[in-house]
């Protein structure tokens, strides 16, 4: 086949794409809230308005939907109603992925201070001023994240973790501890601009390329954190998450995330945090086994999921939660009168594997 002379586009780039600096001269907003969106406009709506609600003036802050050509609606149309002007909004020709749609978000903007808020999720009041009061108090740190809450679909709280410290200010000793397991989400976290400048945008695997992404950006600077839930992260059943769950594929993922954070990590701690890690996304993996389990019905992919756990940590805590899991499939086993066959049967394999 002859060559066009075009180069081949990649969805996923094997490397930080580069984010050149905004051009000189031009007047600049303090923040850009920059909203990546894929089919998910019934969520874009209280996204857009909790963004609006607490939203300061175009001098001061530059909103724009930067849509990944969705299908479900026509979003440039809901943009105009709900935004009335105030919400600037880009359409890609073709839908790119969700990776090279964050590159276009950083390199739309032209704030000091970039959030990438996904068009699911929601920020509360108070967000944006507590963070750009947070920057101001510390402003070595080259990014910030407030506490975060995990919502349903209906936007119900499902889960709230542990704070990741008691008081508002740089996080001592964050790059290892980031690097041990994934704290943050898009939602909550603000990142300068210069910083991307510096060190690219978001690579590697469509699944875990945000949590490598802080932990580059703590190999290179201080982080602030506000021990206030200001953000929402919304799971719902769409999502490249629960996508990645049902294929099985969060761990081979995450497997290549680790590999690469290995690289931010000193040489001194490398072989604990990497230990950590597997420990931690092995009883993640058991956990996921349950879910889907319980939403799908799905043996073989609960034993897939399980497998893989084994693979990746024999730690005692590892194996603590799989003999949880097995007892509650047997619940479920039980309350649904499904083939106690099929019990025995991931059992069975489980003890011969």
């Amino acid at each position: 086949m002859p060559k066009t002379g075009a180069p081949e586009f990649i969805r996923i780039p094997t490397s930080p794409p580069i984010i050149p600096p905004v051009a000189g001269g031009e007047k600049r907003p303090l923040w850009s809230v920059m909203i990546p969106t894929y089919n998910c406009s019934e969520y874009l709506k209280e996204t857009l308005a909790g963004v609006l609600a607490q939203a300061p003036g175009p001098d001061l802050m530059q909103i724009e939907v930067i849509d990944d050509a969705s299908t479900d609606e026509d979003v440039g149309a809901l943009v105009a109603n709900i935004g009335a002007g105030r919400v600037q909004y880009f359409r890609q020709p073709i839908n790119v992925g969700s990776i090279r749609n964050f590159e276009t978000c950083i390199n739309r903007s032209r704030g000091h201070l970039i959030h990438l808020l996904h068009g699911n999720d929601r920020v509360k009041p108070g967000f944006y001023e507590k963070i750009a009061q947070l920057f101001q108090q510390h402003p070595e740190a080259g990014a910030a994240f407030s506490h975060c809450a995990y919502i349903d679909e209906q936007g119900y709280q499902q889960f709230l973790p542990p704070l990741v410290a008691p008081a508002a200010g740089i996080l001592p000793n964050w790059l290892l501890r980031i690097a041990e397991y994934q704290r943050l989400q898009y939602v909550s976290s603000v990142v300068r601009r210069e910083v991307y400048e510096k060190l690219g945008s978001f690579y590697g695997t469509n699944y875990g390329e945000d949590w490598e992404m802080w932990v580059r950006i703590a190999a290179h600077y201080p982080v602030a954190y506000l021990p206030e839930v200001l953000a929402e992260y919304r799971g719902h059943p769409n999502s490249i998450s629960e996508e990645k769950a049902q294929a099985a594929l969060i761990v081979p993922d995450l497997l290549q995330v680790m590999k690469r954070i290995q690289q931010h990590v000193p040489v001194s701690h490398r072989h604990q945090v990497l230990a950590k890690s597997k420990k931690y996304y092995a009883r993640m993996s058991i956990g996921s086994a349950h879910h889907l389990l319980k939403e799908s019905r799905s043996w073989r992919l609960a034993h897939l999921h399980i497998k893989q756990a084994l693979a990746l940590s024999r730690h005692p805590a590892v194996y603590g939660d799989l003999l949880k899991f097995y007892f509650k499939s047997l619940f479920v086993c039980i309350k649904r009168r499904d083939s106690l066959k099929a019990f025995a049967a991931i059992l069975f394999a489980w003890l011969m594997r």
